[in-house]
């Protein structure tokens, strides 16, 4: 069904975060990221960055690649996170509403199509970037295990990522 696919199907599809390259965002013409944070960047029981996440976020600014994490959690949780690394974010996202993706590209100064959404959820990431009209990636969750909020969107994603299987519009996964 095309609206499933023009809601819900990612620009890209990608194993884990480290695989978005400043080479591979350079050739989209990207110039600046929103990512998710819980089980895109990190679980989302883990308080911290990891030296891979904080590697990755050199690379990008080394690259003049902008950063912002987008993410539905609580100010104390991504504050936590962001702040000790000098990373904007918006927390308290509420995506896949409209608002906090334009107040992003408002940060970062970047138009929609040099920008692109990095997240794990079909239901908030991907969903709000598309609504924005904004690129997205879709990545493999970090952890399997989710936080409670996030039961019921990974039953409907289930169904959808079914679908993009039985069309041959994904390959990364199982």
């Amino acid at each position: 069904m095309k609206i499933i696919e023009d809601k819900f199907l990612p620009s890209h599809f990608v194993t884990r975060y480290e695989d978005i390259t400043p080479e591979f965002l350079k050739a989209h013409n990207i110039k600046a990221v929103m990512t998710d944070l819980d089980n895109t960047l990190v679980a989302f029981d883990e308080p911290d960055a990891n030296d891979n996440v904080l590697k990755w976020i050199k690379t990008l600014e080394e690259s003049n690649i902008k950063l912002l994490i987008l993410s539905n959690g609580n100010h104390k949780r991504v504050a936590g996170f962001a702040e000790p690394h000098g990373i904007d974010y918006i927390s308290s996202a509420k995506k896949p509403m409209l608002a906090n993706f334009h107040r992003g590209l408002k940060l970062l100064g970047t138009k929609k199509a040099n920008t692109v959404m990095v997240g794990d959820q079909l239901m908030t990431d991907i969903f709000g970037a598309n609504r924005a009209k904004i690129n997205s990636i879709l990545v493999v969750p970090v952890k399997e295990k989710d936080g409670w909020a996030t039961y019921l969107n990974r039953r409907i994603e289930r169904v959808i990522m079914k679908y993009f299987k039985k069309k041959n519009m994904i390959t990364w996964e199982e």
